[in-house]
C-alpha cells in the first residue's frame, strides 16, 4: 500500500512539473498511461543502455574488486538534480580508487530525448548513466532494497564485502563519508 501511496504521489509531482511547462492535462493523462501501461512498439533510439529490470539486475551485484555506487534518479526530481554535481564529483575523484558509479533514469520514454540526454550534455556528465524502463516497480523495487519505499532520490553502494542502501539525497561531504566506509 506504502508503494502504490507514493507511486501515485510521484505522478501528482510529474504531473504538476508538466503543467508549470505549459503542457495540457491530456498530456499529463498520457503520461500516466505510458508509466502504467508503456507501449512496446514505440522505441526510441537514446545515448543510453535502455534496461528492463531482468537484464539490469546484474549490474547491482558485481563482483569485481570495484564499490558500486548505484544512483536512481529522475530529471522531474528537484533533489535528485541538487545532489548531481556530488555524485559526478566523486566519480572523478575516486575513479582511480575502483569506485564506479552508475546514474540509473527512472524518466519515462516520452522525456529520454527531450530532458535525459539534453540534461546529460549540457551538465557534462561523465559518469555511467542508464536507463531502468520497467513499469514493474513493485515488483523490482524491493529486490534492489527491501528497505526501499521507492522514493527518489535513492541511492546503493556496495562492493564484494559490503552493501548500503539508502533512500534519501547526499551533500558531497556525507557522499564522500559513506564511500569511506567501504574502501577505508
Amino acid at each position: 500500500m506504502k508503494k502504490l501511496l507514493l507511486l501515485g504521489s510521484m505522478l501528482v509531482v510529474f504531473a504538476g512539473c508538466l503543467e508549470k511547462k505549459g503542457q495540457k492535462k491530456d498530456d499529463v493523462k498520457n503520461t500516466e498511461n505510458e508509466l502504467i501501461e508503456p507501449k512496446a512498439d514505440k522505441k526510441v533510439e537514446v545515448k543510453f543502455p535502455v534496461y528492463d529490470f531482468d537484464a539490469f539486475e546484474p549490474i547491482l551485484h558485481k563482483d569485481d574488486g570495484k564499490t558500486y555506487i548505484v544512483n536512481f534518479w529522475a530529471t522531474w526530481c528537484q533533489p535528485c538534480i541538487e545532489e548531481m554535481p556530488h555524485f559526478e564529483r566523486v566519480n572523478s575523484e575516486r575513479s582511480d580508487n575502483n569506485v564506479e558509479v552508475i546514474l540509473v533514469n527512472l524518466d519515462m520514454p516520452n522525456m529520454w530525448k527531450t530532458r535525459l540526454e539534453p540534461y546529460v550534455e549540457k551538465k557534462g556528465i561523465q559518469s555511467q548513466v542508464v536507463i531502468l524502463d520497467d513499469p514493474k516497480q513493485n515488483d523490482w523495487i524491493p529486490k534492489v532494497s527491501k528497505e526501499w519505499g521507492g522514493g527518489i532520490p535513492a541511492t546503493l553502494i556496495y562492493n564484494t564485502e559490503k552493501r548500503t542502501f539508502y533512500e534519501r539525497g547526499f551533500t558531497y561531504e556525507e557522499l564522500k563519508e559513506e564511500l569511506n566506509k567501504f574502501i577505508n
